[in-house]
């Protein structure tokens, strides 16, 4: 029987605006539940762990199994698209990102900035924000899309918002076997096209489907659903939720406009600020742990709370202050460890690029709607807004 003491329960407003506004969730399971059990109508239990050091320590803990076919009935994802290295451990995970990584290495990001630059340019020269945009839709999903859509080497046509807002589904936790279905079945016709063009080592995909002795075919699938999604899913966030923390704080956007070379420093506080993960992808308690007075028991699911710990007041001074010259910045936006995110160059290098041509291009904007009125997508472990509609002041 699992250890649960008994426990404070956090107050019932600060749970009905976790979507909108965690930040005053996170701070309450700081201080009076550091490692919360939260108990499922399904009999499940899944412990949250909320403080910075904490959360830093499990993220590479190796007691800690990132397997779900480990939980008796537990579904991580669209059926047959899961075995990825998002949901392996060694030595599996180690081959499966050894495949992939070639793709992410410095150099070769470096090398598509022109074509990030180009891409973004073209998108923003469609938008005239004198009559509003969202910047959402018309910005950071195309830019970020086409980007892995050109590491992987996805043939234009299946570039198109309907295979976006596929993919971006199956993230929300409402998604049903309909959406599924048609997801492997664009998977398939992909790979197929990929078999049929014999690309070789010119592209991502074209490579992983060379390697047919070293993947299986469910896993060939499952990593291109993976790499799809969380290729530009995790960036689109970057982008929107670091364009609103500017908006709603004018003083430190004209600083990053009047000094560019600000977005340093600056795009690492924006990624802690409101990170684009906000929970940590999925992870199970292979051995017992001992918590703060908590016994996490093998099977128990573990939700490490990313955008609690980069809000962390014993880490970071002010921490529900935007400061983008904050230095040292250890935020865990990306994760650490042996499954830190195989994007982060990319998504870096996107973001950085993205925010100061935004600023550059449009001028002068602000929201086109009540803040209220933004709404957050209702994914599982993403925090980002399903549109960012601005105007030119």
């Amino acid at each position: 029987m699992t250890d649960v003491l008994v426990q404070a329960s956090p107050p019932a407003e600060l749970l009905t605006r976790r979507a909108s506004d965690p930040y005053p969730y996170f701070r309450w399971l700081r201080e009076h539940a550091p490692v919360f059990a939260e108990r499922k109508r399904d009999g499940r239990l899944i412990w949250h762990v909320s403080r910075h050091d904490d959360v830093r320590a499990l993220l590479g803990d190796e007691r800690l199994s990132k397997n779900p076919g480990t939980v008796p009935g537990y579904r991580p994802g669209p059926e047959g698209l899961n075995k990825h290295l998002v949901h392996a451990d060694p030595p599996e995970h180690t081959r499966l990102r050894r495949l992939v990584s070639t793709a992410f290495l410095p150099r070769r990001i470096a090398a598509l900035e022109p074509f990030v630059q180009r891409t973004a340019e073209d998108l923003l020269d469609r938008i005239d924000p004198d009559t509003g945009t969202d910047l959402i839709a018309e910005f950071a999903l195309p830019l970020t899309f086409t980007l892995i859509c050109t590491i992987l080497g996805v043939p234009e046509h299946l570039n198109t918002p309907a295979t976006r807002t596929l993919l971006t589904n199956t993230v929300v936790p409402t998604a049903g076997h309909r959406t599924d279905d048609r997801l492997r079945a664009f998977l398939t016709e992909l790979i197929a096209h990929k078999r049929q063009q014999h690309t070789g080592e010119l592209d991502l995909l074209g490579a992983l489907v060379g390697a047919r002795e070293q993947l299986s075919e469910e896993e060939l699938v499952s990593t291109a659903y993976l790499l799809l999604l969380v290729g530009h899913d995790t960036t689109v966030n970057l982008i929107g939720n670091g364009m609103l923390a500017l908006l709603r704080h004018p003083g430190q956007l004209q600083a990053l406009r009047a000094d560019p070379a600000l977005i340093g420093t600056g795009l690492e506080e924006l990624l802690r600020y409101d990170s684009p993960v906000r929970d940590a992808t999925f992870r199970v308690a292979a051995q017992p742990i001992r918590l703060h007075e908590r016994l996490i028991q093998p099977g128990d699911i573990v939700s490490l709370l990313i955008g609690s710990a980069n809000r962390d007041p014993s880490h970071f001074p002010d921490p529900d202050r935007l400061d983008l010259t904050r230095d040292p910045n250890d935020h865990l936006a990306f994760g650490r460890g042996p499954h830190f995110c195989i994007g982060a160059a990319l998504s870096r290098m996107e973001g950085a690029l993205a925010v100061n041509l935004l600023l550059h291009k449009l001028g002068e904007i602000r929201l086109a709607a009540p803040e209220h009125e933004l709404r957050w997508r209702p994914s599982r472990v993403m925090r980002g807004l399903e549109s960012l509609p601005v105007v030119r002041r």
